[in-house]
């Protein structure tokens, strides 16, 4: 399917980068070369590294090609925004300067050419997974993160891939239902922001959703991963429609 030529904006998520990914980073340099100079803006809604460790992790060759390549769609006049995700909830400004990006919060609305559209990483949508939110809040939390970016970063890395590593043991024995957003979290987060259309990330299912929350007609898209093939999604007036990598 080809890209409509007409104003839009793309967003993407979870794209898992690391060192030991170099065919992803390449697939988004090639995207943020070929694609997204031609949008109105680009929304990155977390996970865009397997981890980050603090932005000394910018002394990693790849992290600083990654950084350059959208410092330079934002040079070129396109702005570029990050959401954190549950991967990457260290990225701080030292990162976000180097990159051009603008640091979003969770959640957060944006007008999309006249639809108020909820842009959210995701996984506060899971809400039936309740021993990952009680990770989540206790590593969002500052006096945790001031004691982790205190220790030495070989320690830092250590623990990071310790955790990724842990996590990948708990998706075995959870039932997927409890990894995927609980329909009570999505008609709260739709009623909470005024019924807008969301788009969100971190379940590595991507597809549109309708819902009925309160009388009103929703629409909810969820992102695809990078891990195999994935895809953006590319919103303008006429609504948002997934378009593939390559």
């Amino acid at each position: 399917m080809q890209v409509r030529s007409m104003a839009h904006t793309l967003f993407i998520s979870d794209l898992h980068l690391s060192p030991d990914t170099p065919a992803a980073t390449e697939t988004l340099l090639q995207f943020l070369r070929e694609k997204a100079t031609a949008a109105d803006a680009l929304y990155v809604l977390g996970d865009l590294f397997e981890y980050w460790i603090g932005d000394e992790g910018l002394a990693q060759p790849f992290a600083q090609e990654v950084a350059a390549a959208f410092l330079a769609l934002k040079k070129s006049g396109i702005p570029v925004y990050f959401m954190h995700g549950n991967r990457d909830f260290l990225v701080g400004e030292r990162f976000a300067l180097a990159s051009g990006m603008k640091l979003l919060p969770d959640p957060t609305v944006v007008d999309l050419y006249g639809t108020p559209t909820l842009l959210m990483h995701g996984d506060t949508l899971c809400s039936d997974d309740v021993e990952y939110q009680k990770f989540r809040a206790m590593v969002r939390n500052p006096d945790w993160q001031q004691a982790f970016l205190a220790k030495p970063l070989e320690v830092r890395v250590r623990l990071a891939r310790e955790v990724r590593g842990q996590s990948e043991q708990a998706k075995q024995v959870k039932e997927m239902t409890i990894m995927d957003v609980s329909p009570t979290a999505v008609d709260d987060a739709f009623r909470t922001h005024g019924y807008a259309r969301l788009i969100h990330g971190h379940t590595h299912r991507p597809a549109r959703h309708e819902h009925k929350v309160d009388g009103n007609g929703c629409e909810r898209w969820v992102l695809a991963d990078w891990y195999d093939h994935g895809s953006y999604l590319l919103c303008d007036a006429g609504g948002c429609q997934p378009q593939p990598l390559k």
